[in-house]
């Protein structure tokens, strides 16, 4: 059985709304998935998790690669036993994390050595060895083991890191179909396109990860830097080659404008930090715009962070005292302002996906771009 379904699709884009059956429970999509970076969402409970209406998150491959280890984990029941989370769970491989956070990489057509940035040793992934690793935790999503060039990057540069992602996913694939018949579980492999900032390596990317075959596929490499505007014509070359029937994985994206862009062309899944670290700083996400609580406007003010929300920081405290709250350096604060934030992802994604079933994708969208105002024109 096909684990992904289209149930409505808007006459006028590429935009769906579909299910995604996983070991953990279905998934509606257009989904967006909160990061567990080391099986927590920063500040927040698995049980505020849930009780928001998330039934999928993600967690890092290399984060606990290292810490607190495979052997820890077994020992503890598994990644969703040990945060006490029952809805499914998506680990990326590690790789980007490797070359972002380690030090003294050595990549190699075996994989990647590196030195850990927790205690210095020596480590080792493998498209062998980071498959293995994910499923062996209990993860309901893998993903392949991929290179990530930075932008810019040179053609000839960007094709060589394409081509290793396209031999290390058919390994990944490999390791994968070996582990499914030496267990009753049923998870899923996603393939990883990559390209630079190159239309016909994208496409080529697809295409290739295609033929090996996978349950689902993410895009890889954008929003690494590159315009905007060649973010979706890139992400459109990646896009066209996949199959209708598998889901649609944008990695590393959470503006609220990004969803609906990505939906359009469509994106079905979504992950980001920002809604976690931007809560951190004091920075909300409203129906207006980005709001910054630790400005000085905001301290003798009465209203909620968004008088259109309805998450519990909205409906119990004010601006002033979220204001203070920051100024003051009380935990509550960040904690306040990141249950908003995921509390508006999970609300916005529910009316794209509502417009789509509705038949007014395009309607909502433009209604949303009306209101919603970029970084560069915030409410304060």
């Amino acid at each position: 059985m096909t684990p992904f379904s289209v149930e409505h699709r808007d006459p006028k884009s590429k935009a769906r709304a579909g299910r995604l059956i996983t070991p953990h429970g279905v998934i509606e999509t257009p989904v967006f998935m909160p990061v567990g970076t080391q099986a927590t969402v920063k500040t927040m409970s698995s049980d505020e998790i849930e009780n928001m209406g998330y039934r999928i998150l993600l967690a890092n491959t290399y984060h606990l690669f290292l810490r607190p280890g495979l052997e820890t984990l077994q020992k503890l029941g598994g990644l969703h036993q040990f945060m006490s989370w029952p809805g499914a769970i998506l680990t990326d491989s590690g790789g980007y994390q490797v070359f972002s956070l380690a030090t003294r990489c050595q990549l190699s057509e075996e994989g990647v050595v590196f030195s850990s940035h927790v205690d210095g040793k020596r480590q080792k992934l493998t498209p062998e060895i980071t498959t293995e690793f994910q499923f062996n935790i209990g993860s309901d999503i893998a993903m392949c083991l991929d290179d990530c060039p930075p932008y810019p990057s040179l053609k000839r540069d960007a094709k060589e890191s394409m081509e290793q992602t396209l031999r290390w996913a058919k390994r990944c694939k490999m390791t994968y179909e070996t582990w499914l018949e030496a267990h009753q579980a049923n998870p899923l492999l996603f393939g990883i396109t990559q390209g630079a900032s190159f239309t016909d390596l994208r496409e080529e990317s697809t295409q290739k990860t295609v033929e090996i075959g996978f349950p689902g596929y993410a895009i890889g490499g954008l929003g690494v830097g590159e315009p905007k505007e060649m973010t979706w014509s890139l992400l459109e070359a990646s896009l066209r080659p996949l199959p209708e029937k598998a889901p649609h994985y944008l990695m590393g994206f959470g503006q609220p404008e990004d969803f609906w862009e990505g939906v359009q062309r469509g994106v079905d899944m979504f992950d980001c930090v920002l809604p976690t670290r931007n809560g951190r700083n004091g920075q909300a996400f409203t129906s207006r715009g980005r709001l910054q609580i630790t400005n000085a406007p905001f301290r003798e003010d009465t209203q909620p962070l968004d008088p259109h929300c309805s998450c519990l920081t909205c409906q119990r405290y004010s601006r002033g005292y979220l204001f203070h709250l920051f100024r003051a350096g009380e935990l509550l604060g960040p904690r306040l302002i990141t249950l908003h934030n995921l509390f508006y992802m999970i609300s916005l994604l529910r009316t794209i996906r509502k417009s789509i079933i509705d038949g007014h994708f395009q309607e909502e969208k433009e209604k949303f771009l009306e209101t919603y105002k970029s970084s560069e024109n915030a409410i304060c």
